[in-house]
């Protein structure tokens, strides 16, 4: 038995909180755990520390198999553990893309193997992600896949993404489409506008995006399958979402931590640790996405972690490719964002990064739990007052392109625990007994 002392959940009062077999046990008063004692308890000094509902992600790129150099299921998850999550949504763009159901069960049994936390695969919508054909996706389904995308590419033609949505709703699945078409994006590399005229790189117009999702939310009114808009970056996709909910039209829509916080000014200095898909977008939009984020618009914050080699990254913005690290730093990231400055709303933090996300991937009966009594033990702690300072060279991805090096941020993740077990314990700093290292956490899709 495990009994963390004084820490706060969801930013409230300090409580002592208890852990047994897996599970909570008591959520008591300080001084107040009952029925303990120093033989059979292990207790940690949490005093002030936040504890929340361990993190999950809908967009996750582990890049296993095909791209060990940039990332694996066993550096990625490590990195997930580190940044107080649970659960992710592995996606579909490795080499080669899982669009079977064969590859749906290689990634469950690897990450059986090698994850730091549950990993759950996400199907291809199209063979191969060319979107020429669908791929099987109720096979995928019946595998273990949660979700289908063709995420990195957008699904371009209706008829696939009207069939896909329909076996969407035939399997209790979803559709996370990456809204970008390509007649209209191009070549684009930053921002229409401003960020493109002071560069003198292609424009990637908000156009792009807001086409392509207006037409999606239609299609799902009318299948009634479940569409998911990733990474939305853009004030007009924030009202087309907006108007899709008004309608009672199955959508959700994420966003990433770095809308959130970034402008596309700092395109402005070519270094592509700043260049991501889609790009980072105006001071306007970034507004816009906090409150949409704020009023439930927006449902959840989804990392898009995509982890790139220093030797890719290190190149001419328009040869280097689009991405950035997201899951170690997201919570801090995502706390300046709504915190304006000062502290966070807990209770919004917890709910769009690890109840809204459980929700919508199914995993509702095992993660984003409330913070009680028999609840399973799956939690993060978060240091209010880290004063922490990113350094990409202490990245425990595989990759370090993070667009935060050098960033100071007040809020740390210090230690996250899958169904009692620690994942991650930053610095050893709370002397918890540690998971064995030849037995990581449960990581099948099915929890």
């Amino acid at each position: 038995m495990m009994t963390l002392r004084g820490v706060r959940p969801l930013g409230g009062p300090p409580r002592d909180v208890t852990v047994r077999d897996g599970r909570i046990a008591t959520v008591t008063s300080p001084g107040n755990a009952g029925g303990t004692s120093a033989a059979d308890t292990t207790t940690a000094d949490c005093d002030g520390l936040i504890m929340l509902p361990a993190l999950v992600d809908l967009h996750t790129h582990l890049r296993e198999p095909g791209d060990a150099a940039s990332e694996t299921i066993a550096s990625g998850t490590g990195a997930a553990a580190h940044g107080g999550y649970s659960d992710v949504l592995a996606m579909a763009n490795c080499v080669p893309a899982t669009d079977t159901p064969e590859r749906v069960r290689h990634i469950i049994e690897r990450a059986a193997r090698t994850a730091s936390c549950r990993v759950h695969p996400v199907g291809a919508v199209t063979s191969g992600l060319a979107g020429r054909s669908l791929a099987p996706l109720d096979a995928m389904a019946a595998a273990g896949a949660l979700m289908f995308s063709d995420d990195g590419v957008c699904v371009e033609d209706p008829r696939l993404l009207l069939r896909a949505l329909e076996a969407a709703r035939r399997t209790g699945t979803f559709v996370a489409q990456h809204a970008q078409c390509p007649r209209l994006a191009e070549r684009g590399q930053v921002n229409a506008g401003a960020a493109a005229h002071a560069t003198g790189l292609p424009p990637w117009p908000a156009t792009a995006e807001e086409t392509i999702v207006a037409r999606d939310v239609v299609i799902a009114g009318a299948t009634g399958g479940r569409l998911h808009i990733c990474h939305v970056s853009t004030a007009g996709t924030v009202e087309i979402v907006r108007w899709a909910k008004s309608r009672g039209w199955p959508v959700t829509a994420e966003v990433t931590p770095h809308h959130l916080l970034l402008t596309d000014l700092l395109a402005r200095d070519g270094d592509p640790l700043h260049k991501v898909n889609p790009p980072l977008r105006t001071a306007g939009d970034v507004a816009a996405l906090r409150a949409a984020l704020r009023d439930g618009t927006i449902d959840a914050v989804a990392t898009d972690h995509a982890p790139h080699t220093a030797l890719s990254k290190d190149n001419h913005w328009c040869e280097a490719p689009f991405g950035m690290l997201g899951l170690e730093t997201a919570l801090p990231v995502v706390a300046k964002a709504l915190g304006d400055g000062g502290e966070p709303d807990w209770g919004l933090l917890a709910t769009v990064m690890s109840t809204r996300p459980a929700g919508i991937a199914g995993l509702a009966d095992v993660a984003g739990r409330p913070l009680r009594a028999g609840e399973p033990a799956t939690f993060t702690l978060v240091d209010p007052e880290a004063d922490w300072r990113v350094d990409r060279t202490e990245s425990v991805s595989a990759s370090d392109n993070t667009p935060f090096h050098g960033m100071t941020f007040g809020h740390r993740v210090v230690a996250t625990m899958v169904e009692g077990r620690v994942t991650a314990d930053i610095g050893r700093r709370l002397a918890f007994p540690t998971a064995d290292a030849d037995n990581p956490p449960v990581s099948s899709s099915t929890g």
